[in-house]
């Protein structure tokens, strides 16, 4: 079927567009947040093709998939028809809930007219959808080229923006852990952290570095070479990179908070809301690597078992198929 989908989370959207379908990005000349074409620094197949807002009125889809709201509307002016009404329509939920949790509204609820796919059943039950009819589809992931070799002890960080969204991706944290081994921290926005950091009070000459915006397949490269993972969101959804370091094979350090306690088995990291058990997790595995290794290795199972993109790909198969079905 041809699938209409912008391109807005990257990892997630080169896991599906590795389906079995045709999928439409829609592209504009400044290649602006609702227009951004294809992937420029992940591997994406033929296709996935772009698309202009002028043509899609005279394109044949059979699915939109939206992910966020104003999409909405967008779809309908582009396509000259209504996702939900002239065409079945997805939403797809990636974020956890912000505003009044546990009761924040989610801005598809009450309807009858799409169905709302989570990423994570952490999700599912924050958001408040008010009989919108719902589903989870959990992450799943190319495999990383890569595997984990540990020879640095250093600890690495996968996250984006963490100056400016600060507590919800735990970067008041990280002076806290570079006390114990150095910190890598890979993402868009990351440069200018240590600066950042310091202004925040930590003292000078921290070992924090930032690493803008790496190709995906160098980050992987490098992240492999670190000791462990490191993961300090407070209150986000399940980051692609938690996953990606565990199929990698790295052990995981991370605060006990929405999906992760349910996706990092105890004998593949160690997981706590205690900041002092973290640092000392920490320092145990920079100092001891067999014991990284093992839980590594165990995470490894786990990323593959739980998040390989055939299953990813087959439940997106199924989900499309019923709401497709469904429409006619």
């Amino acid at each position: 079927m041809n699938v209409l989908l912008w391109h807005v989370h990257g990892s997630w959207t080169t896991s599906f567009v590795h389906g079995k379908h045709h999928y439409l990005i829609p592209v504009t000349p400044d290649r602006g947040p609702y227009g951004l074409g294809r992937a420029r620094t992940y591997p994406w197949p033929d296709t996935a093709v772009e698309v202009t807002p002028d043509h899609l009125a005279t394109t044949d889809v059979d699915l939109v998939i939206l992910q966020r709201p104003e999409e909405l509307d967008l779809a309908t002016q582009w396509l000259g028809r209504r996702p939900g009404h002239d065409l079945p329509a997805i939403y797809v939920e990636h974020n956890t809930p912000k505003g009044d949790v546990p009761n924040t509204r989610h801005p598809m609820a009450g309807r009858d007219d799409l169905l709302i796919a989570h990423v994570t059943h952490f999700n599912e039950l924050f958001w408040d959808t008010a009989g919108t009819r719902t589903a989870v589809v959990e992450h799943g992931i190319l495999p990383p080229r890569y595997e984990w070799s540990g020879e640095l002890d250093r600890l690495a960080v996968v996250t984006n923006e963490p100056v400016r969204r600060w507590r919800v991706t735990g970067t008041d944290l990280m002076p806290r852990f570079a006390r114990v081994a150095p910190l890598d921290v890979f993402g868009m926005g990351v440069a200018g952290l240590p600066e950042a950091l310091a202004r925040a009070g930590a003292p000078d000459g921290l070992p924090v570095t930032g690493h803008d915006d790496l190709p995906q397949d160098r980050m992987h490269a490098e992240v492999a070479r670190r000791r462990a993972y490191l993961h300090l969101c407070r209150w986000t959804s399940l980051g692609l990179s938690l996953i990606e370091a565990m199929a990698i094979g790295m052990p995981v350090v991370a605060l006990a908070t929405t999906e992760a306690v349910d996706a990092v088995p105890t004998d593949a990291g160690v997981l706590s809301t205690r900041v002092d058990t973290l640092v000392e997790a920490a320092r145990w595995l920079t100092t001891d690597r067999d014991a990284a290794a093992r839980l590594g290795a165990r995470g490894r199972e786990v990323a593959k078992e739980r998040f390989g993109l055939d299953r990813f790909l087959a439940d997106w198969d199924r989900l499309m198929e019923e709401e497709t079905c469904g429409s006619r």
